[in-house]
């Protein structure tokens, strides 16, 4: 009888480090599918969903005009939802205040297509970026990022391209930051500078290319993370290829964007408070 015990126990000792054991494997198993899995499709669409309510096209309304409103760039709001960020070379060179022409951002609000004028309260043109204070309105805002932005990392941009042709349908790309490099080099041939070349010159900066294609419209799109949704930077469809691609005599499809430190920089020089998380 004591046998039949020692024998039962000794089995049931063994099942029960049998079953702890199966129990681990199917643990480690389970940890190693979570950490393997890559980002689904479903977190992407849910920022994109969240990213697109602070999009905006920018461009100007003027009512004797034919079309009254025309679009010339994406913006981006920020801050308490009345801050709108864009590219400086998206705004008009000139408004015209005798026919009440003004600046404007325009956005998709369910099924209509709304309008809020807009003035600019900042300017950056060494870096090309303006930004607007809403009139009358505020809207949802994104978040900047506080985080190195490394070469290889997945990135993402939210606009408008080719402007009013595709109407007030935000659009978004995703790839990568392809390379972190100068805004300008030195020209191979002397020919090729300009004053405004060597202005730059003077003062280089880092620009992010992406291998996304952005297009015409584009320009003042954010560029943010596809996990978080925080924006890294300012997609630039101009400013930078007159720098990079004074040599072509055609310009590339290469895509560029603006770090976000100098939205940063110009918001503390202007007094505007942006939280960054």
């Amino acid at each position: 009888m004591v046998y039949e015990q020692l024998v039962f126990c000794s089995m049931f000792s063994e099942d029960m480090i049998f079953i702890k054991d199966i129990k681990m494997k199917i643990f480690i198993f389970c940890i190693s599918i979570i950490l393997c899995t890559p980002v689904s499709a479903s977190s992407l669409a849910d920022v994109i969903e969240l990213t697109k309510k602070s999009v905006v096209a920018v461009g100007t309304v003027m009512p004797k005009r034919s079309p009254k409103s025309i679009f010339l760039g994406t913006g981006f709001v920020i801050g308490d939802g009345g801050l709108v960020v864009t590219n400086a070379h998206v705004l008009p060179k000139e408004i015209s205040t005798k026919n009440i022409e003004t600046i404007a951002v325009f956005f998709r609000q369910e099924k209509h297509v709304r309008m809020l004028k807009a003035k600019v309260v900042a300017i950056d043109k060494e870096h090309d970026i303006a930004v607007l204070r809403l009139l009358g309105g505020k809207l949802p805002a994104i978040e900047l990022a506080n985080s190195k932005v490394r070469e290889g990392q997945l990135v993402a941009f939210t606009g408008y391209p080719i402007g009013m042709v595709l109407g007030v349908y935000p659009v978004t790309h995703r790839g990568i930051i392809s390379a972190i490099s100068p805004i300008v080099l030195p020209a191979i041939n002397g020919r090729h500078l300009n004053a405004k070349l060597m202005r730059r010159l003077r003062a280089p900066y880092n620009v992010y290319q992406l291998d996304a294609t952005a297009y015409p419209g584009n320009s003042g799109s954010p560029v943010y993370d596809p996990k978080t949704g925080k924006v890294i930077g300012i997609v630039n469809k101009v400013f930078v290829k007159e720098s990079k691609e004074t040599i072509l005599s055609k310009p590339s499809g290469i895509t560029y964007a603006i770090p976000i430190r100098y939205l940063d920089d110009l918001l503390k020089k202007s007094n505007l408070k942006v939280k960054k998380i």
